[in-house]
């Protein structure tokens, strides 16, 4: 089943609940054109994510860092790297995420040895997961499988995942890439995480560009650096993009109106709500939620 709409708390962290009724694990598959965005937003996780794209073609962002990821590849994003991803080339794509818990790969008394220090290392964001590798195709198998299995529930299924999920694991870690610990850059991402999350939380108030910066505990010209970096946007443009993710919502609701959803996200001005709405979404807000009504009845 796919979450088209997964929430996202005030400093992005994803609140969809990954697991299964017994087990810390999800694994679903996703239209990325069918999410209520249009595209799956930034957003993090403490969870393990890995991805095996099933058709088409994604772009996905994690942290500062791009990727190209196509039809029989795939992707792992580490636990708390802030990431989105976008379909590329209109290639409808299609992809399966698993969501694992960090700490239910392996046993608890390996834990430490074989899975703390790779989620704790600051140069491992993402790993790209190569299919012609002997060692990618067996993570993109046991993926497939375990997608199979939580879809049809045969006996013992829960077992059979976990000694995958194991499996996976150490497919991954064989590579034996060192593994570095940077301060400054836990740091780093730590303090887009605190812009980010007051950003989530006052995005419906007058914002200017030293009350985000304050929130980072940076200047005003080391904020802009941080979000054309990691982001490749200003920080005010962010803030309109999030008013607008966050309208979309709002208009979807059958009693709402286009004046009282520009003013609940932000904007003073319905004029400039539509012209910026536009502008994103190639179609009006009164479209937008015309078509979005016509979709449903």
């Amino acid at each position: 089943m796919q979450i088209k709409d997964f929430r996202i708390g005030p400093s992005l962290k994803e609140l969809t609940e990954h697991r299964t009724v017994v087990l810390p694990v999800a694994c679903y598959e996703t239209t990325i054109s069918q999410n209520i965005h249009g595209h799956i937003p930034l957003h993090w996780h403490d969870e393990l994510q890995f991805v095996r794209i099933v058709r088409g073609e994604a772009l996905f962002q994690i942290n500062e860092e791009k990727l190209i990821v196509r039809q029989g590849e795939g992707v792992f994003i580490n636990s708390g790297c802030l990431h989105m991803a976008e379909d590329r080339n209109e290639s409808d794509c299609v992809y399966i995420c698993l969501n694992v818990s960090p700490e239910f790969v392996v046993s608890r008394e390996l834990y430490a040895t074989y899975v703390a220090p790779y989620i704790q290392a600051t140069n491992l964001p993402y790993l790209y997961i190569d299919s012609s590798q002997a060692w990618g195709k067996n993570i993109l198998g046991a993926l497939a499988d375990i997608h199979q299995w939580i879809q049809q529930k045969p006996s013992y299924f829960e077992m059979d995942m976990t000694m995958h999920l194991t499996f996976i694991w150490k497919n991954l870690i064989m590579n034996g890439f060192q593994l570095k610990y940077d301060q400054v850059e836990a740091v780093k991402n730590q303090r887009m995480k605190q812009m980010l999350s007051w950003i989530d939380i006052h995005y419906a108030e007058k914002i200017a560009l030293n009350d985000i910066a304050r929130a980072g505990q940076l200047s005003r010209s080391e904020c802009c650096r941080y979000f054309k970096r990691m982001l490749n946007t200003t920080p005010l443009n962010y803030v309109t993009d999030y008013r607008i993710q966050k309208s979309v919502v709002l208009l979807q609701q059958a009693d709402s109106n286009v004046t009282e959803v520009a003013y609940a996200v932000g904007f003073n001005s319905t004029s400039y709500f539509i012209e910026k709405f536009r502008k994103s979404m190639d179609m009006t807000p009164l479209a937008y939620k015309k078509l979005q009504m016509e979709t449903r009845s």
